[in-house]
């Protein structure tokens, strides 16, 4: 089967579904949509499952639609599993879609689901942590950067920070101090000396150039660090495309 009947379509609404290898029985890939969208990754339409944002990840199904060529490659068809249906709204939906997504490990999904960099799934003393840390105060006009998961050292957070980043240069350059942070806790507090291109040769961590996109080369902003670091970070607007967001210096 690659489509639904019309009538099935009408009583399914939103749903969230899992794509198995049948070959193992392991989930591969975890989403959510209407319709037929289930059947798209099979069918192979590239065009409309790959969506530009500013993930700070290579922009790629590469990993999920290998899967699935190995899996016809078999002779095979993956599992369409409809995992729950009928469900009130999109934003439900996503919420849904995150907890799978936490829930099965080894995922080839690009990225987290929606709202899991503050709600996703965590420790009970990493909740009693983030939730007790004092709230960030912007004392000055800042970029506030979500890096996407811990890391062992202050190097690896700079490495992650710093590029790559589909912001406007100008909007960038109008502010002296960029914050890293994961789990939404501040990690990382920097002065961007400059900002250029994100290309190999600017930044030789980079795998490749990535054409449209920015970085940073700065340094550890030890003038304020113990005024960010340890901070909570606002929770990210619904809905947010991105990972950075501008802060504007707050006022009493």
């Amino acid at each position: 089967m690659d489509s639904f009947p019309p009538e099935v379509q009408q009583r399914l609404g939103w749903y969230v579904y899992r794509l198995i290898d049948p070959r193992t029985g392991v989930t591969f890939y975890v989403g959510k949509g209407r319709g037929n969208r289930v059947f798209s990754h099979a069918r192979g339409l590239l065009s409309e499952l790959i969506q530009e944002d500013d993930i700070n990840l290579e922009v790629t199904d590469g990993l999920k639609i290998q899967t699935i060529r190995d899996i016809q490659k078999s002779r095979l068809c993956p599992i369409h599993l409809i995992h729950r249906h009928g469900i009130e709204s999109e934003e439900i939906a996503y919420q849904i879609e995150a907890a799978l997504i936490d829930a099965y490990p080894g995922l080839s999904n690009v990225s987290g689901g929606h709202g899991s960099s503050e709600f996703g799934c965590r420790h009970v003393e990493e909740i009693v942590r983030i939730y007790s840390a004092e709230p960030m105060y912007a004392y000055e006009d800042l970029i506030l950067i979500y890096i996407g998961r811990p890391f062992r050292d202050d190097l690896e957070v700079f490495d992650s920070v710093r590029a790559a980043w589909r912001m406007s240069k100008s909007e960038a350059q109008r502010r002296r101090l960029v914050l890293a942070y994961d789990g939404g806790i501040i990690c990382g507090a920097y002065r961007p000396k400059e900002w250029l291109e994100a290309t190999k040769e600017n930044f030789p961590h980079l795998k490749h150039d990535l054409p449209g996109r920015i970085g940073f080369k700065g340094e550890p902003a030890h003038d304020v660090w113990d005024l960010y670091v340890n901070r909570r970070a606002p929770t990210r607007k619904r809905g947010a495309q991105t990972q950075f967001s501008y802060i504007a210096k707050m006022t009493d």
